[in-house]
């Protein structure tokens, strides 16, 4: 039997992050026949319009399937309409619904803010589109946003970040589904990277956390020139002529990261940088801030999904 999956449709949605995922589930299919059945569907039913002006026909949602089996999965995508489709009780309503029984929930760009408005994302690991993130976090404090991650699981729940990495979403779950082969022959047939080099990273934090006219431009500064010392807390506040609970209160309200959080992220990207060059693990580490090469093994898994190793043979 094949899997379902059904995509929610909405006036002004993303195009591309239906069309992009669909020409993966149909390639699964060329190569492991009746794998996928993909259904679209919206309140009403009949032509939605896509924000490019374009429609994609659709079923209403009380003729949507059911959705009851282990790999049937309920899709939301993103749009320029998502933040009036996450105030339509309508859409709320079928969400909570159909994921009370789904295998799996899968959010594409910024169609988490559907599932999130659902309630059906609190406590869980989520991306969206590194452009939303500042809203997401505001809308849905209890969610946990992993705002530079191409694609995300969380046990059932799947989110990627914008447009072409809804691709990336889709081969994860064919992988899931009908093994690596499979969907490293749906990449082939595509013509996208099974796995991007360079990491699961949507944006450049050197670039997000680049300064500008903020309060801490100074100190990122320092930091991006000085990722071989240890930057904790107390030097950064002092630096920062505060103290160290104000400080990191008012540079996560600034940045949205914690400062922790964002001197890893600046000496991951700075070691992706130094591995792409050729430069070994061990002094890369020791460059970057890292107590030994096990240290940054496990932060770039954490934060890239893959081992530096696998970067220096990509």
């Amino acid at each position: 039997m094949p899997r379902q999956l059904l995509f929610v449709l909405y006036p002004r949605f993303q195009l591309l992050d239906v069309a992009g995922p669909v020409a993966a589930f149909e390639a699964a299919n060329d190569i492991v026949a009746a794998s996928y059945q993909v259904q679209l569907g919206s309140q009403n039913g009949g032509p939605v319009a896509s924000s490019s002006g374009l429609a994609l026909d659709s079923i209403a949602f009380a003729a949507a399937p059911a959705l009851d089996q282990p790999g049937d999965t309920l899709l939301t995508v993103g749009g320029h309409g998502i933040n009036a489709a996450s105030e339509n009780a309508g859409n709320l309503d079928f969400l909570r619904r159909r994921a009370a029984t789904a295998g799996r929930l899968a959010s594409i760009c910024s169609g988490a803010f559907l599932f999130a408005a659902a309630g059906l994302l609190d406590g869980k690991m989520v991306t969206t589109h590194w452009k939303r993130s500042a809203d997401f976090r505001r809308r849905f404090p209890g969610v946990c946003l992993e705002a530079d991650r191409i694609y995300v699981n969380d046990g059932r729940i799947w989110s990627s970040a914008g447009i072409t990495a809804g691709i990336d979403l889709a081969l994860a779950l064919i992988d899931a589904d009908l093994g690596e082969q499979v969907a490293r022959q749906v990449a082939r047939q595509l013509v996208v990277y099974y796995r991007r080099p360079g990491g699961q990273t949507q944006y450049s934090a050197l670039l997000e956390l680049s300064g500008g006219p903020g309060r801490f431009a100074g100190l990122l500064d320092y930091i991006r020139q000085h990722l071989d010392q240890p930057l904790g807390v107390e030097e950064l506040a002092a630096r920062a002529c505060m103290s160290p609970r104000h400080f990191a209160r008012s540079f996560t309200a600034e940045t949205g990261s914690s400062p922790a959080r964002a001197v890893e992220r600046l000496r991951i990207e700075a070691a992706a940088s130094a591995l792409e060059a050729g430069n070994s693990v061990q002094s890369v580490a020791r460059q970057c801030g890292f107590a030994n090469p096990e240290t940054l093994r496990r932060a770039f898994i954490r934060l890239r999904g893959m081992p530096p190793s696998a970067l220096r043979r990509a």
